[in-house]
C-alpha cells in the first residue's frame, strides 16, 4: 500500500463517503474514507496522477482499461462509469478530440475534488461529466445504441468488488453499446467475484476476453457487442503506435490476448 502524506480531507453528506487525496514521491492518489475503518492511510487508492505529467495515465490496469484502442481509433462517445481520479476521462478528452466523452459518477465530492486536484476540465461541447448512479445512466432507453465504448470502474470506499455486477447492468450497458461497441471493467475482485462478473458479461456480449492480473488484484476485461477479426500481426503493429504515441503498454496487451486465445 502506498504510503500517504499530505492528506486533505472534503467533508462530504452522510451518504456519500469522504473524499481525499494523498502524495507521495510525485505521485497524487485519491481515496474515498470507509465507514468501516477509519483509518485514512489504509484506504484503498481510488485513482492516480503523476504530477510531471497529469494528462498520461500512471496505473498499469487503468492503461488496460484502454484495451479498446486496439479495435477502434476512432469512436464517436465515450463513455466512463466512475470517475476515479479522472485518468481514464482525462485521457479520451485530450487524444481523442473528435469524440464525446462522458463521465459518470454518483458522489459529486469525487468530481469537484477531481476538478481540484487531479486536473479535470470543465465541461464544454465535448465533455460531460454527470452526477448520477451508473446503473440509471445506462438504463436510460435514450441511450441505446448510441455509444461506442464504455469504461467501468466502480468501487466503493471498502474496494472489495464492482458495486454493479448483476446481468441486469452489464445488459443495459450492451445495450447502450453500438453495433461494434466495447466495454472494459476493472474487475478488483476476488475469484468468486471476478467469476461472477465474467459470467454476467459472457451472457450479454458476443466475446468476452480478461488480461492477466496486475497490481494486487486487479483484472481488466473487454466485452465486444460483436466478435471481432483477430489478426495478431496488426494488432501487435497498433501495439508498438499505442506504446510510442500514448505511453501505453500495449503490447504486453496483446501478448495477453494471444495467450488467453491459446489458453482456450
Amino acid at each position: 500500500m502506498m504510503a500517504k502524506k499530505n492528506t486533505q480531507i472534503i467533508p462530504v453528506p452522510a451518504h456519500h463517503p469522504d473524499v481525499f487525496v494523498s502524495e507521495f514521491r510525485g505521485v497524487r492518489s485519491l481515496h474515498l474514507a470507509s465507514a468501516v475503518n477509519s483509518d485514512v492511510s489504509c484506504a484503498p487508492i481510488q485513482g492516480s496522477m503523476r504530477l510531471a505529467v497529469p494528462d498520461q495515465i500512471e496505473l498499469e490496469y487503468v492503461q488496460q482499461m484502454n484495451l479498446w484502442m486496439l479495435f477502434n481509433m476512432q469512436p464517436r462517445h465515450i463513455v466512463q462509469l466512475g470517475l476515479g481520479a479522472a485518468a481514464l476521462t482525462k485521457f479520451c478528452y485530450r487524444y481523442f478530440p473528435e469524440a464525446q466523452v462522458t463521465a459518470v459518477d454518483l458522489n459529486p465530492k469525487v468530481i469537484a475534488m477531481c476538478r481540484e486536484q487531479f486536473k479535470l476540465p470543465e465541461d464544454d461541447e465535448r465533455l460531460r461529466v454527470i452526477e448520477m448512479d451508473a446503473f440509471d445512466f445506462v438504463r436510460n432507453p435514450t441511450r441505446r445504441g448510441k455509444i461506442d465504448v464504455i469504461q467501468v470502474d466502480l468501487y466503493d470506499a471498502e474496494a472489495e468488488g464492482p458495486v454493479l455486477d448483476s446481468p441486469e447492468f452489464y445488459q443495459a450497458c450492451a445495450d447502450c453499446l453500438s453495433d461494434e461497441g466495447m466495454l472494459t471493467v476493472n474487475l478488483f475482485a476476488n475469484d468468486q467475484q471476478r467469476a461472477k462478473n465474467i459470467a454476467a458479461m459472457q451472457a450479454c456480449f458476443e466475446v468476452v476476453v480478461w488480461l492477466p492480473e496486475v497490481h494486487d488484484a486487479n483484472v481488466v476485461a473487454i466485452g465486444f457487442k460483436s466478435a471481432p477479426e483477430v489478426d495478431f500481426e496488426l494488432l501487435y503493429q497498433r501495439a508498438a503506435i499505442l506504446r510510442v504515441n500514448y505511453k501505453l503498454q500495449a503490447p504486453i496487451w496483446v501478448n495477453g490476448l494471444k495467450a488467453w486465445m491459446q489458453s482456450e
